[in-house]
């Protein structure tokens, strides 16, 4: 399939609507940044695509075309319906904006963000995203990312939201994500038993040679 794609373009053709329905969400992630670039933004209106499981790159390139291809419909309900699937790329002050517009974003969504963009994010902005589905977000706060966007919050703030989030941070207190080590083996353990027992012979050794020369 990439190397049809690749081929298509070589010959010069453009990714144009009846192209990129060719290529479908299937194998949209095969396109690489040189021929995303060459969509054209009108090209996405009438196309059906989904790239939330490809690379942050195409996720990225996506959003922005989509956001400008349907730029003359921002201020009109349907237009959280149209740039929905691109959401994967948007930055956080662009989902800022839309956390005022009444979208009833999914948690599911809410979890595909960019990690960046959803850690930017505070306890209203989540709410005015989500809406009607707030209440859904405690089934998903244990799940990764939106378990350490939880861990940034504030915790008097996710009270505020009334759904039973607990995981922030307390007032004068701040979440450390501890790393978590390899235990050493007792491989490991015995070696170093071993150095420690021998240390002060070693040591005596050292200063009487230090001594006698």
């Amino acid at each position: 399939a990439s190397a049809m794609i690749k081929r298509y373009v070589g010959l010069g053709n453009a990714l144009n609507t009846t192209a990129l329905n060719a290529i479908g969400t299937k194998y949209v992630c095969l396109l690489n940044a040189v021929e995303l670039n060459t969509i054209d933004s009108n090209s996405l209106k009438l196309a059906s695509l989904n790239p939330s499981a490809c690379s942050q790159l195409t996720k990225d390139i996506l959003y922005a075309k989509a956001k400008d291809a349907f730029s003359d419909q921002r201020y009109l309900p349907a237009y959280y319906e149209l740039i929905e699937p691109y959401l994967g790329g948007a930055p956080g002050v662009d989902l800022k904006a839309l956390s005022k517009n009444n979208v009833n974003m999914k948690v599911s969504t809410l979890a595909k963000l960019k990690r960046d963009s959803l850690m930017s994010l505070t306890p209203s902005d989540v709410q005015g995203l989500l809406g009607v589905n707030l209440g859904d977000l405690v089934k998903w706060q244990k799940t990764s990312p939106i378990w350490e966007w939880v861990q940034k919050q504030k915790q008097q703030e996710l009270d505020e939201l009334h759904v039973g989030l607990t995981g922030g941070t307390q007032e004068g207190y701040m979440n450390i994500v501890t790393p978590k080590f390899q235990s050493p083996s007792s491989a490991s353990l015995g070696t170093v038993a071993m150095a420690l027992h021998l240390l002060p012979a070693l040591l005596i050794s050292f200063l009487m040679t230090s001594a006698l020369s």
